[in-house]
This record gives structure tokens, C-alpha cells and sequence, in this order.
């Protein structure tokens, strides 16, 4: 069976403020738990009206609260924000907490433009360069602690907590082959080189002590809904989302509005049939046929599926759809 796992940004809808943002995130959790999804992430963005998931380390200890045995981690935490030793005590902190659940996914960009990488003290300059070795330097806090260390993560060190390279281009794919590291891709909303960094990683992969064989998990965005109709028009939200985006307009998470839709210009709607290529909007059947042929198109390991819905219920409405999916891919698969 191909798992299903859940990214969550923790949105902030409009007419609510983050600590609603909060209390769904917590919510949706325990929901994918219950609905036996792999993994619940979240993910480290800056200075977005929209996002509650800035300081995602803390974000991660709340959202598991109730939950008894998915996979709780970031996808990610953008490495160069932070010194590596931070980060390793903060998430040796939560597998303390939840023992064994920990993922931690790992990303070069600020999660943030200029101003917020100013703001963060982060220097631009050599960024790449420091990146795999800010890798490496975390999975050693992480790792087995050495006689006479002189530095450790405490907690932090011994804990092996596994390690993804994230990334949107074939920069990650090329570190996360070489490192040993499984691979998850952003295609969810920049799918433009999926299938090259993906093959990239597969045809380079070493095996390391973490793993032996590549493993390649790709987002996907799925708004699923109990007719083509309604889920049409929860995801003009989403379609709302990104256009205000490029506009350099971002807001809080809208309701639904198809009439939207006809504010869209010819050039908007080109940006927007590019960046969703990895995107199922539908009833039951309609998602089902599109995740089957884009699993058989990509051979991903895993999916992870953003759900950008502004009405809670049908956020978890179509996390229980996308469940059901998974179950009768599931199935069919058994019974060839």
C-alpha cells in the first residue's frame, strides 16, 4: 500500500486568527491518526498572514497532542535559519516527548522574501554552499554521541532522528542521493523539474545507514469533495490563494468564491494550470483516477497531500476521502 501522509501549513482563515489556526491544526492531526495516515508535517514559513506554522517545532509538540501513532515532523525547517545544534536540541526535545515519531524534513530557502531573511539575520551569500554541510553537522548532533565530545545536543544526541533533504529543483535531489536521505518534492505547488530531480536522485542514490534504497515521497494537493461541483468550489480558495500570491497581495485563507474565478487573467490562469499540475479536484471517483495515474506516472513512495480548504468540516471531509482512496488503490493493488 502506498501511504498517504498529511502536510499541513496550519492555515489562518479569514474572520479567525492563529490561535483557531491552532486548535485546527491539533484537530487535523488526531483526524489523520485516526484515519491511519503516515505522517502529519508542518512547515516553517515567515512573515505570511495566512500561515501559523512559523515556529514549527513548537507548532509540532501542540498538533500531537492527541495523537497515538502517526509520524509527527517538519517539512520542513529551513536549515540555514537556524544553527544546526538548535535544531537538533528542539527535535530531540520532541522525540523525547513523542519517542520514535519524529521526521525531520530539511529545506535551503528563508520560507520568507528579502525583508524576512534580513529579519532572520540570514546572509544569502554561499547559501548552497553551507547547506550540506549544515546537513551534516545536524545528523552529527544527531547521531550516536563520540567520546569526548565536547558539544552536544542535549536532548538531541543519540536519538538518530530521521533526516529528509526537501526541495523544489535538482539541487536537493543530487544532496539527498548523495547524503542517503529520502527525498520529498514540492510538486504540490512547483512540479516544473519533479520528474528530473526524481530521476536525478534515483540514478545517483548511495545507500547510507538510514537507508538502503532511494525513497521518494512528492506533495500533492487534493480537495475532495462528495460531488465534481462542491469541490470545485472549496478549491476556489486555493486557486484564490496562489493568484494573490503573485500578485504580492497575501491574505488570510478565503471562503469559497467561484466568481473569483472570472477576475483571473489569461496569464494568472497559466501560472495557476503550471504551479497545480499535481492537483486532484473532484468527488470520490475523480481523485481516485487522477492519484492512480499520477502514482503510475511518478512511482512515488509516498504521497503527501495538502488539503488548502477554508471550511474545517470539509477539510477533514476530504482527508477522509483521500483516506478511502488509499484503501481502494490498496485493494485493486492486492488483488492483481
Amino acid at each position: 500500500m502506498i501511504p498517504f501522509s498529511v502536510l499541513d501549513l496550519a492555515p489562518i482563515v479569514e474572520g479567525s486568527n492563529p490561535q483557531d489556526a491552532l486548535a485546527r491544526a491539533r484537530r487535523l492531526a488526531t483526524h489523520a491518526d485516526r484515519l491511519g495516515y503516515n505522517r502529519y508535517w508542518l512547515a516553517e514559513h515567515h512573515n505570511m498572514p495566512g500561515i501559523a506554522s512559523a515556529a514549527t517545532a513548537v507548532m509540532i509538540a501542540h498538533a500531537g497532542q492527541d495523537t497515538q501513532n502517526i509520524r509527527l515532523g517538519a517539512g520542513g525547517i529551513m536549515l540555514p535559519n537556524h544553527a544546526p545544534i538548535m535544531v537538533a536540541e528542539q527535535f530531540g526535545t520532541l522525540d523525547a516527548i513523542y519517542p520514535g515519531r519524529i521526521d525531520l524534513g530539511l529545506g535551503r530557502a528563508p520560507g520568507g522574501d528579502q525583508l524576512v531573511s534580513q529579519a532572520l539575520r540570514r546572509t544569502m551569500v554561499g547559501g548552497e554552499d553551507r547547506f550540506p554541510k549544515e546537513v551534516m553537522e545536524l545528523q552529527a548532533f544527531l547521531g550516536p554521541v563520540q567520546d569526548g565530545q565536547r558539544v552536544q545536543a542535549v536532548p538531541g544526541g543519540n536519538t538518530n532522528i530521521p533526516l529528509w533533504i526537501l526541495g523544489s529543483s535538482t539541487f536537493g535531489a543530487q544532496l539527498a542521493a548523495y547524503l542517503g536521505l529520502p527525498y520529498a518534492f514540492a510538486s504540490h505547488f512547483a512540479p516544473q523539474q519533479m520528474k528530473q530531480a526524481v530521476s536525478i536522485y534515483r540514478e545517483t542514490f548511495q545507500p547510507s545507514a538510514q537507508l538502503k534504497n532511494p525513497y521518494v515521497m512528492l506533495g500533492y494537493n487534493m480537495i475532495a469533495a462528495d460531488s465534481d461541483e462542491e469541490a470545485d468550489r472549496l478549491a476556489s480558495s486555493l486557486r484564490r490563494t496562489f493568484v494573490n500570491l503573485r500578485r504580492g497581495t497575501p491574505t488570510r485563507l478565503a471562503p469559497p468564491d467561484p466568481s473569483f474565478d472570472a477576475e483571473i487573467q489569461p496569464h494568472e490562469r497559466t501560472m495557476l494550470e503550471a504551479t497545480l499540475a499535481c492537483t486532484a479536484i473532484g468527488s470520490p471517483k475523480t481523485v481516485s483516477e487522477k492519484v492512480e495515474a499520477f502514482l503510475a506516472d511518478t512511482g512515488a513512495d509516498e504521497l503527501i497531500l495538502s488539503a488548502h480548504i477554508f471550511d474545517e468540516q470539509a477539510r477533514l471531509r476530504s482527508y477522509e476521502i483521500a483516506a478511502d482512496v488509499r484503501e481502494s488503490l490498496s485493494a485493486a493493488e492486492a488483488a492483481e
